[in-house]
């Protein structure tokens, strides 16, 4: 996570990168990844693709990227992007 969050340039900013290694937070959410599909492809149960703002440790907007016909959410990331987070924020 921290040769990604080098990578985005997110030093100095309010982004944190927190990595899941063994999965507790993601079956806690419901985030696991379990669709026959990527699973196939992939192996090892991953975490759906999805965006988080928490203020305080209180979750205020999700997103998750997955759709019935993409359930990786590779072909629609939008709905977790910084585009949509923010505007989500700042509805808030």
């Amino acid at each position: 996570m921290t040769a990604w969050g080098k990578e985005m340039m997110i030093e100095d900013t309010k982004v944190t990168f927190m990595a899941d290694t063994r999965m507790e937070t993601t079956k806690a959410l419901g985030l696991e990844l379990a669709h026959p599909g990527p699973m196939g492809v992939l192996g090892n149960t991953r975490c759906k693709r999805f965006a988080m703002y928490l203020d305080d440790g209180v979750i205020k907007v999700i997103n998750v990227s997955e759709a019935e016909d993409d359930p990786a959410g590779d072909d629609k990331p939008e709905t977790s992007c910084i585009e949509n987070m923010l505007k989500e924020i700042a509805a808030l």
